[in-house]
């Protein structure tokens, strides 16, 4: 497993983390949740990322309970706070009440002293930018957090607030952007790529599969295959639904060769995708079994040529979506995305 720079930090991260987005607490037994973690581990795996509103809390606890044991200086781990956790009118946004508040139940519930990044899951318009940005402040001279980062924030949002902080005087700085990105979901590429490498910002990417798509394991006219997370129960075929549609997917097929020729499977063609793209620092990777997390990870390390990735970009020509105005968007905007079934 390689690690990089996240970002100009100081910070060294593995190049595919470990995520629990609709599996650990929802989708995954606690048992299985555990293997996939150990899986990680064995392939040295080292950061881990989650959110206070995953599975409302469960993902962390899951999380926590599978790291137990570990020694925590070897881990990097990295959890979120904006998006809804309760019923309260506080219970959401990044007012200082919730920043503060949700830290703590996070430490509590990854059962650690502190975390080495804590991420604005989304922007908060409805909260003054400087408030935010003096709690998180806070939290890192109180020695809770280590890192700042933001995800799916907008390049003029992310400008924003490192003009502020330096105004403000703030110890702290966003080091790291959490975005959707993968062969088909570029939006990041015109703005928000450019503004962080001048930064100094590292990409912490999600979805390098596309919901699982790009592992070519959904079929044109076919029914989803038993197990796969668009057969599965919780939240997840909602999501998945908007990428399947049959033109996408033939297009998807087409890519089997180049991942053939290149010696990968084709979720690591994926993966491999992302981590050859400009400003990237890691992969974030989900899973519903260890054989998956074991794949994935083969992605680390490995070098795609300037002839590989031209003929990507051939197959999946017009499919490819580059519209900056779409950042903080669900996958769901390209009508040939979608499927036509139920």
């Amino acid at each position: 497993m390689e690690h990089r720079a996240l970002g100009r930090s100081g910070l060294f991260i593995s190049e595919i983390i470990y995520g629990n987005w609709l599996t650990h607490g929802e989708g995954v037994e606690r048992d299985t949740a555990a293997a996939c973690v150990q899986a990680a581990l064995d392939a040295g795996v080292t950061t881990f990322d989650t959110a206070d509103v995953y599975a409302q809390g469960a993902a962390e606890e899951v999380l926590g309970q599978a790291l137990k044991g570990v020694r925590r200086e070897s881990l990097e781990i990295a959890t979120k706070v904006c998006l809804p956790t309760g019923p309260g009118r506080n219970d959401r946004g990044l007012s200082r009440k919730h920043v503060i508040e949700s830290c703590h139940s996070s430490l509590r519930r990854l059962g650690t002293d502190y975390v080495d990044l804590y991420q604005a899951h989304r922007f908060d318009d409805e909260t003054p930018l400087a408030e935010t940005l003096i709690a998180f402040d806070d939290l890192v001279r109180a020695g809770k957090v280590l890192y700042l980062g933001v995800s799916e924030w907008r390049a003029g949002q992310i400008a924003e607030a490192l003009r502020l902080a330096g105004d403000l005087g703030l110890r702290s700085r966003i080091v790291a952007n959490q975005p959707q990105y993968n062969m088909l979901w570029r939006v990041i590429e015109p703005e928000v790529v450019p503004l962080s490498e001048r930064e100094g910002i590292g990409q912490i990417v999600f979805q390098p599969l596309a919901q699982g798509v790009l592992t070519g394991k959904y079929l044109p006219g076919e029914p989803a295959p038993a197990g796969s997370r668009a057969d599965a129960g919780g939240r997840a075929p909602q999501f998945i639904s908007r990428v399947l549609g049959d033109t996408l997917l033939r297009r998807v097929q087409e890519l089997r060769p180049i991942a053939a020729d290149a010696g990968l499977t084709m979720a690591q063609l994926a993966v491999a995708w992302t981590l050859n793209r400009p400003g990237v620092s890691a992969a974030i990777i989900g899973a519903t079994r260890p054989e998956q997390v074991r794949d994935n990870a083969g992605a680390s390390g490995v070098t795609l040529d300037a002839e590989t990735l031209k003929r990507i970009d051939d197959v999946l020509g017009d499919l490819v979506d580059r519209d900056p105005a779409k950042t903080g968007k669900m996958m769901d905007v390209r009508p040939e995305w979608r499927a036509s079934r139920s």
